[in-house]
Order: structure tokens, then sequence, then C-alpha cells
């Protein structure tokens, strides 16, 4: 019997600093109800989607954010999304600003801010909850750029790893699904993790702006044109699904937001790496998509048989290693019978060691 879900990618339009989370919530619930006429049975909402992209804001105290944050989920503002899906039978995955008040590395428990996501079935569990492990941008305000990008002023970076659970979703007894925010999809590793635990689904929010908006930049350090900054996107989404053999979706804010603008582009995506559907607009879209899950069984079968061709002693780099290392300069064999790259390789080794 053919094990088949129906997905919906719920982009958002902008949401200004003057729109409350009333608002957005609204919105979504109004997405919601489209799904259910369409028979969507989980649907994704952006990162991030109750309120502005607000790291473009600074605040020299970080308490004065935290009326963007939510310290429980359910929250006050978000329980009518909650209720919406429970009357529909709906899941959803919600992108959102999390104040958990818990251990550190060191053991002591403080207020610590991450950013968030969950999954959240058609009876209104919660399944999974994921927290932003790559973040970009910076921590201190940076004259040189015309739009502040401060997650890591925000944040903490996610101690919850790349979990995947099988759970119930829509008409599926279990479904193994995935979560990544934004930068991540960018992260090759961030796909394999998910794949080596048989990930089936990975839903995933976004805000990323039409411009590179870095410091690099805008201080003659390179150039990407906003038409690569959407092709990238797509790229590393529809590499991460063939090259795991699963499904994703991909949701995004989208418009001009603050002045910035988000170029949207929302995406669900096959295992084959084919894009299924696209959002077109700048507005508030759903996208839909019937995901037959027997087609994650071609690749995981053939050339991405992770028992049978994976060879992890050859990758200790990924995780010995963050920066490049330069590699050894190739110096002429002085023996001319000594031929080989190799050996003239660790040569250059060695005399590095030795001095």
């Amino acid at each position: 019997m053919a094990r088949i879900i129906t997905v919906g990618a719920a982009q958002l339009g902008p949401l200004q600093l003057k729109d409350t989370k009333a608002n957005a919530i609204a919105r979504m619930i109004r997405l919601l109800e489209r799904a259910r006429v369409r028979g969507v049975e989980l649907v994704v909402f952006p990162e991030l989607a109750l309120t502005t992209f607000f790291p473009r804001h600074f605040h020299e105290n970080l308490e004065d954010a935290d009326h963007w944050f939510e310290q429980t989920m359910p929250s006050p503002d978000t329980e009518p999304l909650f209720a919406a899906a429970r009357k529909y039978g709906i899941g959803f995955h919600l992108g959102y600003a999390e104040i958990a008040h818990e251990a550190d590395e060191t053991g002591v428990v403080r207020k610590r801010r991450f950013n968030t996501s969950i999954l959240v079935n058609g009876t209104g569990d919660i399944v999974l909850k994921y927290r932003k492990v790559h973040l970009p941008g910076h921590a201190e305000y940076d004259h040189r750029r015309c739009i502040q990008h401060l997650e890591k002023r925000y944040f903490e970076v996610g101690n919850l790893g790349f979990p995947v659970i099988r759970a119930p979703m829509g008409g599926l007894s279990g479904l193994n699904m995935g979560m990544m925010i934004c930068n991540d999809r960018r992260w090759p590793e961030a796909w394999r993790v998910l794949g080596l635990q048989g990930v089936e689904m990975v839903t995933l929010g976004y805000n990323t702006p039409s411009t590179n908006q870095s410091a690099a930049t805008q201080t003659g350090g390179g150039f990407e044109a906003p038409h690569l900054r959407v092709a990238h996107s797509h790229l590393s989404i529809q590499a991460g699904c063939y090259q795991n053999a699963t499904f994703a979706v991909a949701t995004a804010k989208a418009g001009v937001e603050d002045g910035c603008e988000l170029f949207g582009h929302s995406i669900i995506v096959n295992p084959q790496g084919e894009i299924m559907a696209q959002a077109t607009s700048w507005d508030d879209e759903l996208i839909t998509a019937d995901c037959n899950l027997e087609q994650v069984q071609l690749g995981r079968s053939t050339i991405f048989n992770f028992a049978e061709h994976r060879r992890p002693e050859a990758y200790a780099r990924i995780t010995d290693q963050t920066g490049a290392v330069e590699p050894p300069v190739w110096v002429r064999p002085s023996n001319p019978s000594e031929s080989d790259a190799s050996s003239s390789l660790t040569r250059v080794d060695d005399r590095k060691a030795a001095s």
C-alpha cells in the first residue's frame, strides 16, 4: 500500500515592525483553512513566522528584545493556531524565537535564547523540537552594513543536534521527520545527519534577503547576483534531497519587510531533487504536493545505500576540523625513484612537523 501524504508550504508575505503576533497568527490560520480545502495534512510555516525578522534591528540591552520571543509553546499568542490545527486535523511546522530557562554547557541554569522550530501533529501534540545550529551574521552593531544581521547577538547555537522522529502525521501511522532552519540548508553535513537517521520528510523555514547584505559585500568583498541567491537556495535543497533520498518542504517569508527584500520562492522537493511546486508571489501563498514516500527507496537501495557505500574512515576532517587548512606544497623528489605524489607529500608533512 502506497504511503502518500499531502503537504503544503505556507509562504508568508512580509511582517512589518508594526504587525502584531495576533495579526501573523490570523494570516496563518487563513492559510490552514486553504490547506483544509485542498486536503493538506502537513503545513510548513517560515522561520520566525510570528514576527518581522527582528535580528535586523539592534537592541543594546538583550532584555529589550524579549517581546519577540516565546517562553512557552503553545503560548497565549499561538494557542489559536494550535486550536485551528486540531479543528482541521492538520499538522504544522512553526518557526519562532524561544526563551528557555535551562542549564548551559557549564551546568548553570540561566535564560537562553534560540531560533527554534517545532513539528505539531493533527491532534495538537508537539512531536519534535529543533534549534538552529548554523547561525549566520554577527553579534555586534556593524556600522558598515546597511542592514544588520544580528542572529549571533540574539540566539545561541542550537543544542539539540539534528533530530529525526517517527510519529503519526496526517493519514500516516508513522513518518520519519526532521527539521532545519534557513542557513542550515546550505550545509551538507546537516542533511547527511538527517539522512543517517532515515529521514523521509525535511521541513524547513527561512527568511532570506534578495541581496547579500554582509559587510564583505558592502566593502568590496564580492558580489552575489540576486538571481543566484534563489539559485543557490534551491541548489542546496535539491542536492540535500537527492543525496539523502528525502522529500523537503522549504517555506519562506517574501516581499519587502522593514525595507529589506526577502526573495520567497518557497519550494517542495522530491527525493530525485526535482522541484514539485514553487511559490510565484511575494504574498501569503500556499503551494501543495502529494508526496509518495515509496520514492525514497530508489536512492536508499542504490547509489545512496549508506550501509553499503559510505566510508566514514575517510571523512575524519568533517568532524575533526572547522576552518580550512592549507594543503602541503608539492616538492619534486630528489630521488627519481620516488615518483609518486604521496611520498613527496609525506616528506613535506614530516618537515613541517620537524620545524
